[in-house]
Parts: structure tokens; C-alpha cells; sequence
């Protein structure tokens, strides 16, 4: 290849990994989705991110980036630099050896960084440096990879780069809580105590469980989740900066993630209709494999509602509002109706962040198309306005406000049972209300641990307004 070209392919590279990607992988397929996670590997091997945390689904390419592109890349143009490879077992941490070095043995890549050689057999000069399935070092230089498995030791190493991949081999090893333990311990007390000041950390892997490694650190130390680059100069030196990639997006549109909401990560790979499938086998497992968002069972206020396809014959159409207390916070608007056999069938809901000009209108809309006759929404945090403003843009409805004075905590944990026993949700609710259903049926006893209680508060309210106090005029 012609020295300018070199030249010039290698000042591109230097600004661009994808380039580098394209051009030591063949056929690789380069989404908004790659541009964007390879964007975020090449601010870490620049060193303007000291510890990332990214989460990504299976077979999207995950390691690849983290664990064979980006370490070769570091080396090309820091030779001096000591990489460590964790993951699960150490014959799975060869793979990522062996792969790197068939990158760093192509033509293209020795002359792109020519300074940076790993040893050939036969070769004069280079067969003294060490090669093997565990570690390679570059010839000339202070700069070596070494690979490791969980629990292995890293005795008499220093690492400026550890990059720890796929800690736990599957979902039965990571809900062990010895193993999860075991990790932890050796994180702390071998992996953390081979890092100098200026060590980078790279924690990359499927989420199996709230109690992970990755869990841990999030627990234990500043984690700041992303949504644009621009974020990252303001996060601390030593804290942690956090991206995930869901499978299926369920948030609103971010510039690391310009999805909208229910697109696939990498449609042409793994479709949305591909997705779907998985997640109706076992929404556990989806919601921690694909969706970065590990819950477990232990713990959980809520057991399995149960699900209805037809309306049976009803009393009343009604329905209940809590408003948001603060930005973070949802609006939840629930309309049910009162069936004969006593049970509480839900039949519409409006769960959101979006401002008042949107929710206002929008529950009017709501109550409106569902027929409903009265309306109760508390009164705290606005909630008096709130009800006034939709009372105008209603038609046949009844609309109340009350004050909440009683402690939600105590509200929601002493209504549970009730909750589960009387509400009746309709069949497909987790598509129709996607963020509504994650955060019920999540919903943890421990009440710090919960993203927000807006949606277990409003089915609370239900059960109080048409079961409670029903039950103490009887009494």
C-alpha cells in the first residue's frame, strides 16, 4: 500500500475506530448503533473516559468492539500500554487473545502501526518476547496483553487497561449468590489492587442480575448514565460513565440513542418481531439479557396480575389520578371499571414524564373516550389545578379532588395484597403501557430501591377508593 495512503488511512483511524473496524473486519455492517458504541470506545482508548460501564444485548457485536477491536486499537498507537482481559473462565479470555492477534498479524494493521509488532516465530530479534494464548507483549516496547479468567491471579502485574467481559457464564451462575460473591471479592481484592492512578477500567456485559458486578459498583460508587457525549467532560475523574443499549428501546430519543420508542437495536440483525418473541418467553430473562435492566423475583411487592380479554358486566366507569410530584416523576391516570363479581378491571392508562400541556389534554381525551363518569385526583403538588384545567376539556365526567394526607409507604405496602387480589389488568397491557408494566411488576418492599412509586400509588388509591372503604362500612 502506498505510504500517503497509509498516512492517510491512519490519520482517519486515529479519529475514527469505525474505520478501523471496516477495515479489519470483513463485511462488517456499520448501524447508528455501532457508530455511536464505537464512538464511546474510541473517548476510552483517548483516555477522556477513565471507567465505562456499557451493557449491551447478545449478539450485537459487543465484544468484538470491547474485547478484540478496541485493545489492538490502544496498542497501535500506544505500545507501552499493559491491557488485561477478564472474563468468566480463561479458556473463553484465549478467544480474545488469539482474535486480537490475527488482528494485529494482518498487513494492513503492521503497517498502519508499524511500531507496534507482536513477536513471529522464526523471526530474529522478536522470538525472545513472550506469545502464547495468555499474553503477548510488543516487541520493543513496555506494552503487553495478557488474558485472565474469573478468580485468576494477576500477581506481580501492572495494568493500565483491564476490560472486563462477560464475568458470568449464564444466567444460573449469576443467580448463585457464592459466585456473585466470589466475583466480587476477586474484583476487589485482585483485580482493583493491580490498578495504578491512572488505570482505566472497561466493564462490559449482558445483565443477569441486580446483584452483579456491575450492580455492586452502582451500589458502592458514583455511577453517571449518559445520553450524549458533550455529558462526559463534566463527569468526575474517578467516577463511573454508564451507557446502555436496549434491545428494544423504551425511552425517548437521546443523541447516543436517536431510536424512538419500541425500534430494534440492530434491526437487520435481530428484528423487532425476533425480539418480541424472546420477551413473551420469559420477560424476566428479557428484561435482564436484552434490556439492561436485571430484576429478580426476591423482594418484588407485586405477584403475577391477573389478565382479562373480555369486559364482563359492570357497575361503574371510573377513574384516578395521581399527578407528578416533580420533574423525574409520572403522571399516572388509571381508568377502570367496577364489575359485578366486585373485581376492578382496568381499562386504560396514561403513564408519563411529558409536561402539563401534554398530560392535561391528554387525560381529557382519555376519560373522555372511555366513557368515564366520575374522577378522583389528588389534590397535592398541583394536582387541584390539574383538575380544574381537564374539567373543562371533559364531556360526561364527574371531576373531584381530594388531599392525600396518609404515608404512601404505609399505603402502598398495606394495600398490596388487595391490589394483586382485586385488580384485573387487560390481556397485552405490557405492550399497551410498556413503562407502566415494567415498574409494577418490578416494584420492590424495599422502597429506596424503586425508580418511582407513581404507578403502585395510583392502583393503590384505586383499592382505597373502591375496596377499603367499602370494607370499613360494612364493618
Amino acid at each position: 500500500m502506498p505510504v500517503k495512503r497509509i498516512g492517510a488511512i491512519k490519520e482517519l483511524v486515529r479519529r475514527d475506530l469505525i474505520t478501523y473496524a471496516q477495515i479489519s473486519v470483513p463485511n462488517f455492517e456499520v448501524t447508528e448503533f455501532h457508530k455511536e458504541y464505537y464512538e464511546i470506545l474510541r473517548l476510552f482508548a483517548e483516555k477522556k473516559i477513565k471507567r465505562l460501564i456499557v451493557t449491551i444485548s447478545p449478539q450485537h457485536g459487543k465484544s468484538l468492539g470491547s474485547s478484540q477491536l478496541l485493545p489492538s486499537y490502544i496498542l497501535g498507537f500506544n505500545p507501552d500500554t499493559k491491557i488485561t482481559i477478564a472474563s468468566y473462565a480463561s479458556t473463553f479470555a484465549k478467544k480474545f487473545n488469539r482474535a486480537i492477534q490475527r488482528l494485529m498479524d494482518n498487513d494492513t494493521y503492521r503497517q498502519i502501526f508499524a511500531d507496534t509488532i507482536i513477536p513471529r516465530t522464526g523471526v530474529e530479534g522478536e522470538a525472545t518476547w513472550v506469545r502464547n494464548s495468555e499474553e503477548f507483549e510488543i516487541v520493543g516496547k513496555q506494552g503487553s496483553l495478557r488474558v485472565v479468567g474469573r478468580g485468576g491471579s494477576l500477581t506481580g502485574n501492572t495494568v493500565d487497561v483491564i476490560i472486563l467481559d462477560d464475568i458470568y457464564k449464564d444466567f444460573q451462575e449469576a443467580n448463585s449468590p457464592v459466585i456473585r460473591e466470589a466475583a466480587w471479592d476477586w474484583y476487589t481484592t485482585v483485580v482493583r489492587t493491580r490498578l495504578h492512578n491512572e488505570s482505566q477500567e472497561l466493564v462490559v456485559f449482558t445483565r443477569w442480575h441486580e446483584d452483579d458486578l456491575i450492580g455492586r459498583i452502582e451500589e458502592k460508587e458514583e455511577v453517571i448514565e449518559i445520553t450524549s457525549v458533550a455529558q462526559i467532560k463534566d463527569v468526575p475523574k474517578n467516577a463511573w460513565v454508564k451507557i446502555n443499549f436496549e434491545a428494544i428501546k423504551t425511552s425517548e430519543p437521546t443523541e447516543l440513542d436517536p431510536r424512538n420508542k419500541g425500534e430494534a437495536l440492530w434491526e437487520n440483525r435481530h428484528n423487532l418481531e425476533g425480539l418480541k418473541e424472546k420477551r413473551n418467553l420469559d420477560r424476566l430473562k428479557f428484561e435482564c439479557l436484552y434490556q439492561g435492566n436485571p430484576e429478580t423475583k426476591e423482594g418484588r411487592l407485586y405477584s403475577e396480575f391477573k389478565t382479562y380479554t373480555s369486559l364482563p358486566n359492570t357497575v361503574s366507569k371510573k377513574a384516578y389520578v395521581d399527578t407528578a410530584d416533580e420533574g423525574t416523576d409520572y403522571l399516572c391516570a388509571i381508568c377502570y371499571e367496577k364489575g359485578n363479581d366486585g373485581l376492578i378491571y382496568v381499562t386504560d392508562v396514561l403513564y408519563s414524564q411529558r409536561p402539563m400541556e401534554y398530560t392535561e389534554p391528554a387525560t381529557a381525551q382519555m376519560i373522555n373516550r372511555n366513557q368515564t363518569r366520575l374522577t378522583r385526583v389528588e389534590s397535592n403538588n398541583g394536582g387541584k389545578g390539574f383538575a380544574r384545567n381537564i374539567k373543562k376539556l371533559v364531556t360526561i365526567c364527574k371531576i373531584t379532588w381530594f388531599h392525600q394526607s396518609k404515608n404512601k409507604e404505609s399505603r402502598i405496602l398495606t394495600n398490596a395484597t388487595t391490589v394483586n387480589e382485586f385488580i384485573i389488568m387487560p390481556a397485552g397491557w405490557e405492550e399497551r403501557w410498556l413503562d407502566f408494566y415494567n415498574h409494577i411488576t418490578t416494584y420492590k418492599r424495599i422502597f429506596k430501591v424503586n425508580k418511582t412509586d407513581d404507578g403502585a400509588d395510583t392502583l393503590t388509591g384505586i383499592i382505597e377508593t373502591e375496596i377499603a372503604s367499602s370494607r370499613k362500612r360494612i364493618i
